[in-house]
């Protein structure tokens, strides 16, 4: 299988050197039974890659399991892995096989790997250095062949720094290395996805398929994709199912696109995403909402002066408009430039529950949904629902 066919094969769609180079590296390996890690941020299309590792293996008739560490909740991740044994702990009535067992001469995918908790990265070293794993609750250690591919979004370097995953694991598991990269890097990549999304949903809702002038094609390109391939197919979905017209220009599409004014949803130069932590994109995303509010409060505040009522302003809310900002000011006075004092309760616990509420709100409950549209895991969210006990 060459790289066409492969791309054919697996519904990959894109040109650019970083697709090509991941899908000639991936097919290189797959003959062999080295492990290997996938890199990528959420969204980047990264469980394609053991599917064409595995399909080009000579594993390819054994079983393929993929696993989402981070779906499973920390308690019953050993269990649901390496398996248990009956009376193991409270509900374990049976012995149960792991995913681990259950793709014993095949290959196990494990999404999400940097969400694994410290004691299962042990047992998942064990199976890396020695081919065995042991169930919970026993002692025995079992003989298993299983080739293992790992995928993750997080930066596994910082983690081993931060304490939070093993070195010795990291290296075990970063034999080969192959990174997909993000859609906001893969130039015409985008207009061919945005296309063939399009096709797709025309035949699915029996519509004509829309299409972009060639100016929203550039503010397309242009635009950051955060949720990179994933929430350009949701984009193009609520285009075919909302706009009258199949023919979008860049207003429309401006129109559309989520917050495409806000300086943090346009494409990065000199910073690199990928690198910031968890806490540090929240922060910046706190502070964003923060400096739009103080310009909107001031635009406000600019309106009502204008109109001359300072009763209006006292209305709208006494507390952010300082007595001092609107009293009346001599002549040889007036046209001197004003600081505006905004008072403000930016406590991060606070901001951080209000935007989860917000997220989980809009997306029905769903955590998965709410999860990947804050850029954390379904297990730091159901963390922090706990924390916040929500």
């Amino acid at each position: 299988m060459n790289s066409k066919q492969a791309k054919q094969k697996f519904g990959i769609i894109g040109n650019s050197p970083g697709i090509e180079r991941a899908i000639d590296v991936s097919l290189q390996v797959a003959p062999t039974d080295i492990s290997i890690l996938v890199v990528g941020e959420s969204g980047t299309g990264k469980e394609s890659i053991p599917k064409i590792i595995h399909q080009n293996s000579k594993r390819k008739h054994n079983p393929y399991i993929a696993v989402n560490c981070g779906a499973i909740p920390e308690g019953t991740i050993d269990s649901e892995l390496f398996g248990h044994e009956k009376g193991s702990f409270t509900g374990a009535h049976d012995s149960r096989k792991g995913y681990f067992e259950s793709a014993n001469e095949g290959t196990i995918f494990l999404d999400e790997v940097g969400e694994l908790p410290i004691a299962s990265q042990a047992r998942l070293l064990r199976v890396l250095e020695n081919g065995e794993i042991i169930k919970v609750g026993s002692s025995i250690a079992q003989k298993i062949n299983v080739r293992i591919i790992a995928a993750t979004n997080v930066n596994l370097p910082e983690a081993v720094k931060k304490g939070k995953f093993r070195e010795d694991l990291y290296y075990r598991l970063n034999t080969i290395s192959i990174n997909l990269p993000a859609l906001r890097d893969r130039g015409d990549d985008i207009n061919l996805l945005f296309r063939k999304f399009s096709a797709d949903f025309a035949d699915q809702y029996n519509t004509p398929p829309v299409r972009l002038t060639n100016d929203a094609v550039e503010v397309l390109k242009n635009y950051n994709w955060p949720g990179n391939i994933r929430q350009l197919r949701n984009f193009v979905a609520q285009l075919s199912v909302i706009e009258q017209e199949r023919m979008i220009d860049s207003n429309k599409l401006q129109e559309q696109l989520p917050n495409i004014k806000n300086s943090s949803l346009v494409k990065y130069k000199d910073e690199n995403k990928a690198d910031l932590s968890e806490r540090e994109i929240l922060y910046k995303v706190l502070f964003d909402m923060k400096r739009d509010l103080t310009e909107l409060k001031k635009i406000t505040f600019d309106l009502i002066k204008k109109e001359g009522n300072t009763d209006i302003m006292q209305s709208i809310n006494p507390t952010i408009f300082h007595e001092k900002d609107y009293t009346e000011t001599p002549l040889e006075h007036q046209n001197e430039p004003k600081t505006i004092e905004v008072e403000e309760s930016l406590s991060l616990f606070q901001q951080e529950k209000r935007l989860i509420e917000k997220s989980l709100t809009k997306h029905k409950g769903k955590r998965k949904d709410a999860a990947a549209e804050l850029g954390i895991s379904e297990r730091t969210l159901y963390r922090k629902l706990k924390e916040f006990g929500l």
